[in-house]
């Protein structure tokens, strides 16, 4: 199963490269604006060999790892703490639903007045962007937890803290795995979106000089590689998840099947 849906990806890959070099050879679209697979290919190679290009993925990966990781703590903590301090949830859970909705692109005008084009600029978008993800999600986890085991936990006189720890926490990881995963993906866009809006470095701001250089090849790689970084962190968060949870029935079905 895993050969052929390997088998099936690599030819949908292989169709769709096709695809982008027959597109403008044929001329349905002008070479200027959209170039063949192999131009881009050769500009990919070409980034692959820039010291600065790698300068400016590190710089991107900067700011994605430190915005998630903030991100995740922050979510988590506060979800735990809003879940299970009583009548917290009802007190905020207006202020919830009033800033999460937000677009954090709409922050971009607060972040360039308080931080310029650095990288806390960055940070400010891809916290707030991943900080619901996580919350959210571990809110649900805990609300989740069987009442029963509660009240079980309770009667052998386990206090809050050994609650949250062996009844909550177990109920709750699901959850909180998948808002991880969510929050990596979010933090990515918002990381090269701010870079690219803001001109903070990184790889953002290398696509937006192509673009204003006319470098047009250059700046369909670099989009080529945002997108299999974006790859790499999903495959990479499910594997992360995978092992967190290979107790959890959920995990243990998908690797019987």
């Amino acid at each position: 199963m895993r050969l052929q849906n390997a088998a099936l990806g690599a030819a949908g890959l292989t169709a769709f490269l096709a695809l982008g070099e027959a597109v403008p050879r044929l001329g349905l679209v002008k070479e200027d604006y959209f170039p063949p697979t192999s131009r881009v290919a050769r500009a990919f190679a070409g980034e692959l060999s820039d010291g600065a290009f790698w300068t400016a993925l590190g710089d991107t990966l900067t700011g994605w790892a430190l915005g998630l990781a903030i991100a995740a703590s922050a979510g988590i903590v506060v979800g735990v703490v809003v879940s299970v301090v009583p009548y917290l949830r009802e007190a905020t859970a207006s202020t919830i639903e009033f800033l999460r909705p937000i677009p954090s692109v709409a922050l971009i005008p607060l972040a360039v007045l308080l931080y310029g084009s650095e990288l806390r600029s960055v940070l400010l978008l891809v916290v707030y962007a991943a900080f619901w993800q996580v919350l959210v999600q571990t809110v649900y986890g805990v609300q989740d937890v069987d009442p029963v085991a509660d009240e079980t936990a309770r009667s052998y006189g386990l206090g809050t803290w050994a609650r949250v720890r062996h009844v909550l926490w177990p109920t709750a990881l699901p959850y909180v795995m998948t808002g991880v995963r969510l929050a990596a993906a979010v933090a990515l866009i918002l990381a090269i979106t701010g870079e690219l809006v803001i001109g903070a470095p990184g790889l953002g701001a290398r696509i937006a000089v192509a673009q204003n250089s006319q470098a047009v090849p250059e700046m369909y790689a670099l989009i080529v590689v945002t997108g299999l970084l974006g790859l790499l962190i999903n495959v990479g968060a499910r594997t992360v998840e995978r092992r967190a949870l290979s107790w959890h029935q959920s995990v243990r079905g998908e690797v019987a099947v």
